[in-house]
């Protein structure tokens, strides 16, 4: 019974940080129109900065974790400014960018940090909440936790009480109706990839402290961003904050008694059943042409 409370903790720790990288690739596609491979490399770069500036030159967590968001951010900026948008009319021209990038930003990784043992960050918050004498969670997992809740609560504000959240949402539903309306789909689509990538860099800083870090780390994180954009239905910004959750829950139970192999496979079949019983996933609908 301790193992199964324990395991549904960090279940839903660990749900906290998948839907920080899913959404951010949620929304990028939903505005966009474009698969960003690159969105793992994005999330590790995060990682690294925690790695290199806090770990490497003892620079303070917060304002690292600061810097891994805006750094993340403009990259992102960038490759929209520079990549997605002459390719706009192009979404195969965009997702071949972006695997170019994938490949670009792995080897700047590798340059910075080698390809050797994977990288450590010592927690920045010590000591663990001891809650009815059996279950233990480190102060550095709740701080990623409600830092996540924080942030995923932010972009809800955002996206159904602002201007630019109603903008976001109506290019997301119908870009040229959008356009016609008066909306700047340039600007649109430069916010939305800003925020994807800042969500990015903030699950990367977030994750650092707690996993092994390595320049090839954005292959897992793409792989859980895919699996849980699909089950909780493409485009569904809320779909993937609960499939993030219940993806998270199922991969750790899978982890703590079969392995993390064999739970990553699951996830894959689980992502298959739920293809075929519901194609549009748990929250998707489905749009006729």
């Amino acid at each position: 019974m301790e193992l199964v409370i324990q395991s549904i903790i960090n279940g839903l720790i660990q749900g906290g940080f998948f839907a920080l990288f899913a959404v951010g690739l949620v929304l990028i596609f939903g505005v966009m129109g474009v698969v960003n491979f690159a969105h793992g490399e994005l999330v590790m770069i995060g990682a690294y900065t925690i790695w290199l500036v806090h770990a490497q030159y003892g620079f303070p967590y917060l304002p690292t974790l600061l810097l891994a968001i805006v750094l993340v951010m403009g990259i992102g900026l960038l490759m929209e400014r520079f990549l997605f948008r002459p390719t706009r009319s192009d979404p195969l021209a965009g997702l071949i960018c972006s695997i170019g990038v994938l490949f670009i930003l792995q080897v700047v990784a590798t340059l910075i940090g080698g390809d050797g043992p994977s990288k450590q960050v010592p927690p920045p918050l010590d000591g663990t909440l001891v809650v009815l004498e059996f279950i233990r969670i480190p102060y550095q997992r709740l701080f990623g936790l409600g830092v996540s809740a924080l942030a995923l609560l932010t972009l809800w504000y955002f996206l159904t009480r602002t201007r630019l959240g109603w903008a976001l949402r109506a290019v997301a539903l119908d870009r040229e109706a959008a356009a016609l309306q008066g909306i700047n789909i340039n600007v649109i689509s430069f916010i939305a990839i800003g925020v994807g990538a800042g969500l990015a860099g903030l699950a990367g800083g977030l994750m650092a402290p707690l996993t092994n870090i390595n320049p090839h780390m954005g292959h897992n994180v793409i792989i859980t961003a895919f699996i849980v954009t699909i089950v909780g239905g493409v485009g569904s910004l809320s779909g993937a904050v609960y499939a993030a959750i219940i993806y998270a829950l199922f991969h750790t139970f899978v982890t703590v008694y079969l392995g993390g192999t064999v739970a990553t496979i699951c996830g894959l079949i689980l992502m298959v059943l739920v293809l075929i019983v519901r194609p549009t996933g748990i929250m998707g609908v489905r749009v006729s042409e």
